[in-house]
């Protein structure tokens, strides 16, 4: 692990020694985090977010990670499993999420047809979870007052976790988190939500026929 310059409470580890050892035990290394954390904050541009995968799709994902990052041994469906277990949290009814995406998310083709059906048909039950806000960043949104962003993860007011291609950026300086909770509030603004959400969401549906 190397720490970047600007900042001693910013951590930057590059994705090759996080997957030395395999993909599960990257998915069971945040388990701890999971059940410590009340409020999870997510926007994703590129993915659906892991809380919201199903086993399928994260299998598809963590097998495209396996394969770029030249991992020696593949063990991206028992990953994809821990993954799904990780997740069960997003039904405690005791924590909040809130989930934002691109609408663009909803097309990309992670895994055959099947497997994005499903994982688009899982969508619309997690939206109805109490616990759950998932907000969708329609495309054809106009004048946007922030562009698409790289991955980010808030873990209550305490942790941003941000996924570049070579490495994770984990940020615990109050200033610079509350610089990208500002950035968050601002995406939150373009989505829509329930109905709207849906909308889209079975529009994608439509597509993959």
């Amino acid at each position: 692990m190397r720490q970047n310059a600007p900042s001693s409470e910013s951590t930057y580890t590059e994705w090759r020694h996080k997957v030395g050892d395999g993909l599960k035990p990257l998915q069971n290394s945040l388990v701890q985090l999971f059940q410590e954390t009340r409020l999870f904050r997510i926007y994703s541009s590129t993915l659906m977010p892991g809380l919201l995968q199903t086993e399928g799709y994260a299998a598809a994902v963590l097998r495209t990670v396996a394969d770029f990052q030249e991992i020696s041994f593949d063990d991206s469906a028992e990953a994809a499993r821990a993954r799904v277990e990780r997740s069960r949290v997003i039904h405690d009814p005791e924590r909040q999420f809130v989930l934002l995406v691109e609408e663009a998310v909803l097309h990309h083709h992670l895994g055959d047809t099947e497997v994005m059906a499903a994982q688009l048909d899982y969508l619309l039950t997690t939206d109805a979870l109490p616990s759950v806000s998932l907000g969708i960043i329609p495309m054809a949104t106009r004048e946007r007052v922030q562009w698409p962003r790289e991955t980010l993860h808030m873990y209550d007011d305490n942790l941003v976790s941000v996924e570049l291609v070579s490495a994770k950026v984990e940020i615990t300086q109050p200033s610079e988190i509350a610089l990208y909770l500002k950035a968050f509030e601002q995406l939150r603004s373009m989505a829509v939500y329930g109905a709207e959400a849906r909308a889209l969401i079975l529009k994608a549906l439509e597509d993959l026929r």
